[in-house]
């Protein structure tokens, strides 16, 4: 069994909007065992629609398609799947009456042109949208099921998981188990990490190896399937224990979790507290820091302090250190963390300081250069680092990582 995914709206087509949901959705079909073979996008053509529909019913069994069920005239997910099948539209007086009470509980009239979502080509079953406006559907075409889903992220998350993938197992009739593995890492580039993993697949030759970079990190996919449950388990077991050898500290987490969380999680189980002082990074480790809820629990404060007068007047460095030494240095770095921990009282304080580029470098302190440095009870270090990236984002990202990394591995020896 295959599938391909379906995206569909102008501002997907034209490039204006970043298609999360293709990735989301293909992440979630093959943990189940469905190989997806490909990606499709059109835009809010009806003639387009009706093309690729019959494309995608001749060579896949499931077809999942997202967007086009919104109330207005540029929504023709449903009217081109009813002209492919040769079939009318029909109202759902259920499905109008949810919508109703839908907008009546937020003491709102129900606009006219919502009504036709609540219309459906002849045949269809309904997928049940708990937290929109926009219900699915499902309908045989040719050789495949599809699945019309809002394009909505969190409307369509909640569908796939509630909604499509349930009923696409019991069409499998499938008596494999399945388990995908998720494995973070930081330090090693995508080629070095995969020589690292040499042998693998030869020593599991049932889990299926992949890669996937969300710079700077690294995750490492397992697919595995096995009618076997317990045989599964104990070789997933036996694969989680190989990798931990054979890359040590370069894994972050077992479970997929990213390395601010990580970080927060370590601060959390130790009672610890954080401070950050800021300078190159602009504020991207607070920010990753405070994305995940409870972090007040650990996180006390970040000072952003991105010239020299503000590194005196908020964190007291000394005016004659950075005269010496200037701005991007291991010394200049270190009188960052300490300002922060002795203003606000942390366990813990990291600081930032380098040039993210694209301009500001020099021989001998080029651009990817950054200093970062590490406050703690018992006292303060400070690290140069050298990234040659280039680009302004990415070496922005890498150096709030590294320092985060830093902290990790801190936090690791002390447990």
């Amino acid at each position: 069994m295959i599938a391909e995914i379906l995206a569909t709206g102008d501002e997907l087509r034209s490039g204006s909007l970043v298609d999360t949901n293709s990735a989301y959705i293909s992440e979630k079909i093959e943990a189940i065992g469905i190989k997806i073979t490909r990606h499709n996008c059109v835009g809010d053509d009806e003639t387009e629609l009706r093309k690729i529909f019959l494309e995608l019913a001749e060579r896949a069994d499931v077809i999942i398609v997202t967007g086009g069920l919104g109330p207005t005239l540029d929504d023709l997910s449903r009217e081109a799947a009813a002209k492919v099948t040769g079939k009318p539209l029909e109202l759902d007086l259920k499905t109008l009456e949810k919508i109703k009470n839908f907008f009546s509980a937020r003491e709102k009239k129900m606009p006219e042109n919502n009504s036709r979502q609540a219309l459906f080509p002849q045949g269809s079953t309904i997928l049940e949208n708990p937290i929109g406006t926009a219900p699915g559907f499902s309908l045989k075409m040719g050789r495949g099921t599809f699945y019309f889903l809002p394009g909505v992220p969190a409307e369509m998350r909640k569908m796939i998981n509630e909604q499509v993938i349930p009923r696409i197992q019991l069409e499998l009739k499938d008596p494999y188990y399945y388990k995908t593995e998720t494995i973070s890492t930081f330090g090693l580039g995508e080629s070095a990490l995969e020589e690292k993993m040499s042998g693998f697949s030869e020593i599991f030759p049932n889990i299926k190896l992949g890669f996937r970079a969300s710079f700077p990190e690294i995750q490492i996919k397992l697919y595995q399937k096995n009618s076997d449950k317990q045989a599964l388990q104990k070789e997933q077991k036996m694969a989680l224990s190989w990798i931990q050898e054979k890359l040590g500290y370069k894994i972050i987490s077992l479970t997929g979790q990213s390395l601010a969380t990580v970080v927060g999680n370590l601060l959390l189980q130790q009672e610890a507290t954080l401070a950050v002082a800021e300078s190159c990074t602009g504020g991207l480790i607070a920010n990753w820091l405070t994305d995940r809820p409870g972090s007040s629990g650990f996180f006390l404060m970040a000072a952003v302090t991105y010239t020299n007068a503000a590194k005196q007047k908020v964190l007291g460095v000394s005016p004659k250190t950075l005269e010496r030494w200037g701005a991007v240095h291991e010394e200049t770095a270190k009188e960052m963390a300490l300002g922060a921990k002795n203003m606000s009282g942390a366990d813990y304080a990291i600081a930032t300081t380098g040039i993210a580029g694209p301009d500001g470098g020099s021989l001998e302190k080029p651009v990817g250069t950054v200093c970062i440095a590490l406050a703690e009870s018992e006292g303060v270090k400070s690290k140069r680092y050298f990234f040659p990236f280039g680009k302004r984002l990415l070496n922005k990202k890498i150096f709030a990582a590294q320092a985060l990394n830093r902290l990790r591995l801190e936090l690791l020896n002390n447990n």
